[in-house]
């Protein structure tokens, strides 16, 4: 029997992937076999191949097909339970999550000014200082009635201050008024860390590797 080394649900995945295309402004994702590509045509990030259940078969096959230096593999499973041929780089692990959105709102701590706009379908929260600075910032799009949360930061100068968590209250709140009632975004460990804070929970580790030259 072909082992499933880490299933995540493929609504899930897929809404994930909609959402990252409407906010990073790239080519729609296509359907293969394994699961979803998309075509992002930049520097260092040719394209990117997203599989909700890697198995070791479905890997072999990929790997072998795929030969152009700055492909991107996205695959739902923990790191240590992949293998990947020599001229694969795995990255550190990430971390899909999820919550059920609420329309409860933050506001702006003192010095800040909150600002939201919506723009082709991508909807940004952003904190600014009184000169008009970006302190902090996050984005969203929603596909299939989620918002899938991206670009997610805070400036340097302005950490610890408990701007990202309004930020992530004010994307939830008004994902949640345009009807998205799920979130997901791919966190790194230390994101991960605020987001369980917030409610997010785990929903699959996401292991990335991009094949060198």
């Amino acid at each position: 029997m072909t082992e499933v080394l880490k299933t995540a649900h493929p609504a899930t995945v897929r809404a994930w992937v909609e959402g990252w295309v409407i906010s990073r402004d790239a080519p729609q994702p296509v359907r293969e076999p394994w699961g979803l590509r998309v075509d992002v045509g930049l520097p260092g990030h040719v394209a990117r191949h997203i599989v909700a259940a890697p198995t070791p078969e479905t890997l072999q096959r990929l790997t072998a097909t795929l030969t152009i230096a700055g492909t991107w593999l996205k695959l739902c499973a923990p790191a240590a339970a992949i293998t990947l041929p020599p001229r694969w780089s795995v990255q550190d692990e990430e971390y899909m999550m999820t919550v059920p959105l609420t329309r409860a709102r933050a506001q702006a701590p003192p010095g800040y000014t909150l600002a939201i706009t919506t723009r082709a379908g991508v909807t940004a929260a952003r904190l600014l200082t009184a000169a008009g600075e970006v302190a902090a910032r996050g984005q969203f799009a929603v596909a299939r009635g989620t918002a899938v949360v991206d670009k997610v930061e805070t400036a340097a100068d302005h950490r610890r201050r408990g701007l990202g968590t309004v930020i992530m209250k004010t994307i939830a709140a008004t994902a949640a008024s345009k009807g998205a009632h799920t979130g997901v975004l791919v966190a790194t460990a230390q994101g991960r860390s605020l987001y369980e804070t917030l409610g997010w929970t785990l929903h699959t580790p996401v292991t990335a590797a991009v094949l060198t030259a």
